[in-house]
Parts: structure tokens; sequence; C-alpha cells
């Protein structure tokens, strides 16, 4: 139904998070590398992933080699907190790509500066906090795809 994209994770509960939600969904989650975990069976195992064999998974080297696979008519959507623009106020159809960055910087500012048109936030109360959890934003702006593309 949608692509969860995960730009340079670092934390491996969000990324088993985002594994869940896409099982949950029927979502394909993609992981952007470098990791900050590995995604080795031991790895997996330990972090209590017993779900993870089951997840539609694709792992790519490089931002570069991604869009390089995509197909042609792919609608990638950037959330940051670097826009005005809400999640809930845009149109989401299947097979959009929700894509995200990594929990401590966000998605690299040159994607965000060539896809001004494309960026999405989650509204919070101003001055409340710097951002919402990952697996939280993940799930925020998937549910809000899933229902409006179930309308």
């Amino acid at each position: 139904m949608f692509q969860i994209v995960l730009h340079n994770p670092e934390i491996p509960h969000n990324a088993g998070a985002a594994g869940r939600l896409s099982l949950a969904t029927g979502a394909t989650l993609h992981l952007i590398e470098p990791l900050g975990f590995s995604l080795d069976e031991k790895a997996v195992r330990r972090a209590g992933l017993d779900y993870w064999k089951e997840v539609d998974l694709h792992v790519w080297p490089s931002w570069e080699n991604f869009l390089e696979n995509l197909p042609a008519e792919s609608r990638l959507f950037y959330l940051t907190t670097k826009t005005k623009h809400a999640h809930w106020d845009h149109q989401f159809e299947k097979g959009d790509y929700l894509v995200f960055g990594c929990e401590t910087r966000g998605l690299p500012e040159p994607i965000l500066h060539a896809n001004p048109d494309r960026c999405l936030t989650i509204p919070m109360q101003e001055n409340s906090t710097r951002s919402l959890n990952l697996s939280t934003a993940i799930a925020i702006v998937l549910f809000e795809g899933m229902r409006q593309v179930s309308s």
C-alpha cells in the first residue's frame, strides 16, 4: 500500500517498530544505508524482532542507489519539522513513499531544498518539543494516508 523509507536510521528499535507497522499495514520498508545498527540474524533476534523475516524489506546502499531504482511514476514525500505544510492537508495515494530522516538530524538539507513542494510536517504545539519519536511519526503519517485512501 505505502512505502516507508528510513534515511540512515540510527536506532534499531525505531526500525523494528517501522517493520511492525509495515506488517500491520501491508507497507514496504526501505532502509537507506548507512545504518546505525546491524541487521544480521543475531542482532535481529537479540532485539526481539521475531517477525522481521516477514517484513517486506529493502536495504539500499545509498540514497542515490535508492532513487535510481524507483519506478518513474513514484511519488516521494519528505517528513520534516522544517516546513509548515501539514501532512493531513496532502492527498495521499496508494504506493506513495513516506521518507523519514535519521533520529538525530532528520533528512539532509539538500534533499529538503530540492523538494520543497513535497515536504510535509506533523503539526505540533508551538515550543512544545523539537520533534516526535521516529516510529511515532511514521505511524501518524502512515495511518493518515491509509485513512485517506480507504475513504
